[in-house]
């Protein structure tokens, strides 16, 4: 009987030991609940990699957001430009600008200049009415500007749709403007060659409608990448280009919207500055034309 108890007892212990795991001072495996890939490469490793992950992330940031627009990040700073040697001076407005109190706009000065010509965002593509577009056209010339309508291009919508909308909803008269075709983009799959097609499509459209030559406005570096070739010297030229003391751009020009961080009485938040390259005689002679009219024009 005792035999039996000693060897019972002994198995009881030998067992329990085992439960129990290695003996004080014995080696630990330590366990890891990552998968094993993870645990091929070191740590400073992956440190690095995450640096380069981040790296890209900022070009690619930059080359595709930054980058074609850069000019309009300098907004951010609020330094706002005034370009000497330019009398004439205007704006550009839209539906962004909110209601406008006319009454504090009409007397604005810009640099010791008053306030000349006002440029109104009209419509966009072949569907887009700009909702405030009826009040800001109607108050621009009731307040004694010299103003005009301009179409923000859409790679969405056909060339001559987009024209004959901006033709039924924007109506010019003797003394505006002539209407500005906005093109800030190109689409992707179509060629340089198609893209101007497009585009001189919608300014001979509504050029054959005022007999006037359309004004195209665009940044500077698309106007060379993309309408450089010699049919578009014959349209004026509205050359967006921030933060710089002079343009850049060889060729010639009208209008220079030098920065989008402008302040003016009437106008809650920024509004776009612009300069006309010329006399206010010159301006006036720029815009459309009715020659039983043109006596009537007090330069």
């Amino acid at each position: 009987m005792t035999n039996k108890n000693t060897s019972y007892r002994k198995s009881i212990k030998k067992a329990s030991s085992t439960r129990r795991g290695p003996r004080h001072g014995a080696s630990k495996k330590h366990h890891s609940y990552l998968p094993s890939f993870f645990l091929k490469y070191p740590r400073w490793a992956w440190w690095f990699g995450g640096f380069l992950v981040l790296v890209v992330y900022v070009w690619v940031f930059y080359y595709f957001f930054v980058g074609p627009t850069g000019f309009r990040w300098r907004a951010l700073y609020g330094d706002v430009a005034y370009p000497e040697g330019y009398e004439i001076r205007g704006i550009d407005i839209s539906h962004y600008q909110g209601i406008i109190d006319w009454d504090h706009l009409r007397n604005a000065m810009i640099e010791g200049t008053p306030l000349r010509f006002i440029i109104i965002k009209s419509t966009e593509g072949s569907t887009r009415l700009d909702p405030n577009f009826g009040q800001n056209f109607y108050n621009a010339r009731d307040y004694g500007f010299i103003r005009g309508a301009y179409h923000f291009w859409s790679n969405k919508s056909s060339a001559r749709s987009q024209a004959y909308f901006f033709l039924d909803k924007v109506h010019l008269t003797a003394g505006d403007l002539p209407p500005v075709l906005d093109v800030e983009h190109r689409p992707k799959d179509k060629s340089v060659e198609e893209f101007q097609t497009d585009i001189l499509t919608w300014l001979h459209i509504v050029e054959d409608k005022y007999h006037v030559k359309p004004i195209i406005y665009t940044n500077y570096k698309f106007k060379e990448q993309y309408l450089s070739a010699p049919v578009f010297d014959d349209y004026p030229y509205w050359i967006a280009h921030y933060y710089v003391d002079k343009v850049e751009y060889k060729g010639e020009w009208k209008f220079w919207q030098h920065t989008d961080a402008g302040k003016l009485p009437g106008i809650k938040g920024y509004v776009d500055f612009n300069i006309y390259n010329g006399s206010f005689y010159d301006l006036r002679q720029l815009c459309i034309q009715n020659k039983s009219d043109e006596d009537d024009y007090e330069y």
